[in-house]
């Protein structure tokens, strides 16, 4: 008996099971190549990687010899302006961070397939800072003056596929100054080259809305722009499926279209889809639509929008709602600066400042002033934030030298347009602003403009409402509000008027565009004595601090503006404000009021520069969260004796009791509207404590110690594995200890670091606004405590392991793995 017989296999079965075996490896092939075919129906590919790139002015560089030996390779996105040193001197001056600007120019050579011979490719630029010009092979593709717009352009008819290929940008930022803030220089934002078929979805080709949403039904419109490029007309299958977020498809349409050679045409498809899950900012649940063309069975093009079902809207007397829910508009402005990252693109950096948004409570961002990334927006889609998206900052009437008011004639309405087009997809976007106080608002010429602008958001996106920024809440001497053609007031600061609006503008839907603009550094206390403004006007004397700080008790403000708590206050009781957007978020670099050089970063965020929370990050939190909260502050580290506030923001309690070494110091509770609660305490060393009880049960206690002498440094990491991309970041937070593990407060040792394996030094900062040091050193001082370091992949497959050592303590080392 063979051992086939055994088992009761006989010969023949065997021969079948065989055979079987080998059509299913085949079919398994042939599924595998198909789903291959598919995704190269749309070719996308990272063009990130080995460019080389020298800062001045080459011009000769778009030549295919041209020689670039004593250049240096780098991985876009790239800033050169953060990589350099801070100049009191600096073109840039003190709005821009005293960083350099200038020109520079960026090289590759690139192969491109033969296959893609019969394909249509292009190249995208996600924004280029600024003036920016493109050759391939030594022909010039186009100029892009705004350094914030993202961009494309086909450059099939310039290449030689299977063979090398020469493209060259030149950057040009060296007309300053030309911002209010820090920029960047350089191709900061991601590249792509793409290859379709010559019948495919245009750039930005799809248009999503959904004309009737509810819970138990929604309709779906799309507009499908097709472009094609062959040399003659085409039939083809246009299918549209719809895609919940585990990709099952819960919707789909099918129609037969044509289309004449050489043009691009709209096609339209309309869906119904029973039961959506609604896209709120607690749940933001996203579906995709999925636009393939077929000709005939061969698929050509296979393209992806994003789709979340929400409906809004503004209403004079009740505010914002969101799907049928009141909602307040929790917002903070952005700049679009990463810190120590400078204008660098990375999504993980992004991503982490949304997440300390999130934690805090906010539910808005206001894109300020400009275009954000698609990475932004991507992540203001999966995280739940409502975004209002700005255009301009400028008309045609300049607030800095060589700002876009020199461009705007002959660019403003194709930027304008590429700009609603790129993200008017995305469900977060629910406001669009064509202007940041704008000072066309001041005379006659705002009306047209306002118009014309509002006319063109309107021609390409009926779904949201048109808003601008204004200042000027007098009507008489506001053209832009005169125009008409906004939807939605946005009025920034002047908190204390806002109780006048239902009367003053009578039936006008208003929100708080930009709010605040408080004065703190992270970890400083100087003595509460009462609100001020640092200057009271603008260019008045004011009794600043020698070391240029501000103290972190929410008391300093700017002439313009409001403490944090004055304009929460204000806002919460007023049903008919949309709500508001705290000017900012976080401290961005340039624009440090109120102190000149060697202030180079603001001093408005709620979060540092760093990305390490200030003391007012947890007022907002105990009010904009439902989350349990008691934060304590400040640290109890001071001379014997001292007097010293002690500030508590808490929630979810009817009452708050501090004590010190065990002893009662009181109970307190909010009154009124109060925001906080505070003690003047005689510091003596040990330990403050703080329980928070609802009707006498405890919610929460908090305690903060003495720290004794230094006895460690200490390290931790916001994560504990990253990617070997070269993309992946991962930051740690340094701070030095005493045996008990207690932060010293007032530490500002000199940490040294050395990164080894899979990782690199990519930025260090302490959140300090008047710290001169380089944001690329290799060391960093401590502030108040504290500092971080950024570390970014460098693509090898090895743990990484960070070093940091000081001249007294021990060198401490921790290790992120590397997947």
């Amino acid at each position: 008996m063979t051992r086939l017989e055994k088992f009761g296999i006989l010969k023949n079965d065997y021969l079948h099971i065989m055979i079987l075996k080998k059509i299913i490896i085949a079919l398994t092939i042939l599924f595998s190549i198909s789903i291959f075919a598919q995704k190269q129906a749309r070719i996308i590919e990272d063009f990130n990687k080995n460019w080389d790139f020298k800062l001045g002015d080459y011009p000769e560089a778009i030549n295919t010899s041209f020689n670039t030996s004593d250049w240096r390779t780098v991985q876009l996105p790239h800033d050169w302006s953060i990589e350099g040193s801070f100049d009191k001197d600096s073109k840039t001056k003190q709005a821009q961070g005293f960083l350099p600007a200038g020109k520079g120019w960026y090289r590759k050579v690139f192969t491109v397939p033969a296959g893609w011979k019969n394909k249509s490719v292009s190249i995208e630029f996600d924004g280029v800072f600024k003036n920016s010009e493109v050759f391939i092979n030594g022909h010039s593709l186009g100029m892009r003056p705004n350094g914030y717009i993202s961009f494309g352009y086909e450059v099939s008819k310039h290449i030689n596929f299977g063979k090398e290929n020469t493209i060259a940008v030149k950057v040009d930022n060296d007309a300053q100054p030309n911002s209010r803030w820090y920029t960047g220089s350089g191709i900061y934002r991601n590249v792509r080259l793409v290859a379709t078929n010559k019948l495919h979805v245009a750039k930005w080709g799809t248009y999503v809305t959904t004309p009737e949403v509810s819970a138990e039904k929604s309709k779906i419109h799309l507009e499908v722009t097709v472009d094609n490029d062959n040399d003659t007309a085409k039939e083809f299958k246009l299918v549209t499926s719809v895609l919940n977020a585990d990709n099952i498809e819960v919707a789909s349409f099918t129609s037969t279209e044509k289309i004449a050679a050489k043009t691009s045409e709209k096609k339209i498809h309309n869906l119904t889809l029973n039961q959506p899950k609604l896209w709120s900012t607690d749940d933001p649940y996203l579906y995709k639509v999925v636009t393939k063309i077929y000709e005939k069975s061969k698929l050509l093009d296979n393209y992806e929008t994003p789709l979340g079902f929400r409906f809004f809207s503004f209403d004079a007397e009740k505010g914002f709602s969101l799907n049928g829910k009141s909602t307040k508009i929790l917002g903070v402005c952005l700049h679009h600066d990463n810190g120590a990252l400078g204008a660098v693109e990375n999504i993980h950096a992004v991503k982490r400042k949304l997440v300390l948004l999130k934690e805090m409570g906010a539910n808005a961002i206001r894109m300020s002033h400009n275009p954000h990334s698609l990475e932004m927006m991507q992540l203001c889609d999966e995280m739940g934030f409502i975004v209002q998206d700005e255009a301009f900052d400028v008309w045609k009437k300049k607030k800095v030298t060589n700002d876009y008011h020199k461009d705007w004639d002959a660019w403003h309405k194709q930027d304008l347009e590429d700009f609603i087009r790129r993200d008017r997809n995305h469900p977060s976007v629910m406001m669009w602003s064509i202007g940041n106080e704008i000072r066309e608002q001041f005379d006659s010429t705002g009306i047209a403009i306002t118009r014309e602008l509002a006319q063109i958001v309107k021609s390409l996106d009926t779904t949201r409402p048109v808003t601008s920024a204004l200042t000027e809440n007098v009507i008489a001497k506001n053209f832009i509000y005169q125009s008409g053609a906004l939807d939605l007031l946005g009025f920034n600061y002047k908190h204390e008027d806002y109780k006048d609006f239902p009367e003053r503008f009578k039936g006008q839907k208003i929100l708080a565009s930009e709010s605040v603009s408080a004065l703190e550094t992270r970890g400083h206390y100087d003595s509460p004595d009462g609100i001020k403004a640092w200057p009271s006007k603008d260019g008045a004397p004011f009794d600043g601090n020698a070391d240029w700080t501000v103290s972190a008790y929410d008391q300093v403000k700017s002439y313009w503006g409001a403490t944090h708590e004055e304009n929460w206050k204000t806002i919460k009781k007023l049903d008919f404000m949309a709500g508001t957007f705290i000017w900012t978020g976080f401290d961005y670099i340039g624009e440090p009021d109120p102190y000149p050089y060697p202030a180079r970063s603001s001093y408005f965020g709620i979060i540092d520069l760093a990305g390490l929370p200030k003391d007012v990050y947890y007022m907002y939190q105990s009010e904009w969260t439902t989350n349990p909260v008691l934060h304590i502050f400040p640290h109890w580290n001071w001379k014997s004796g001292q007097e010293v506030d002690v500030w508590a923001y808490y929630n979810n309690a009817d009452e708050v009791e501090l004590f010190l070494n065990g002893k009662s110091l009181g109970k307190k509770a909010k009154q009124n509207d109060d925001l906080h609660i505070s003690w003047r305490v005689k510091f003596e060393p040990g330990t403050l404590k703080a329980i928070s009880r609802k009707e006498g049960k405890v919610v929460l206690e908090k305690e903060i110690h003495t720290a004794g002498e230094a006895s460690k440094i200490d390290l931790k990491a916001d994560k504990t594995t990253i990617k070997n991309d070269t993309y992946d970041l991962v930051y740690v937070t340094v701070s030095i200890v005493d045996k008990d593990g207690n932060l010293l407060p007032n530490a500002n040792d000199l940490i040294n670091f050395e990164v080894t394996g899979g990782g690199k030094l990519v930025g260090v900062d302490n959140g300090y606004q008047a710290n001169l040091d380089s944001f690329k050193a290799n060391s960093c001082k401590l502030f108040n405590g504290k500092c971080i370091v950024i570390i970014q992949s460098n693509g090898r497959k090895e743990n990484i392991q960070l070093k940091a050592k000081t001249g007294v303590l021990q060198a401490s080392v921790i290790e992120v793995k590397v997947q």
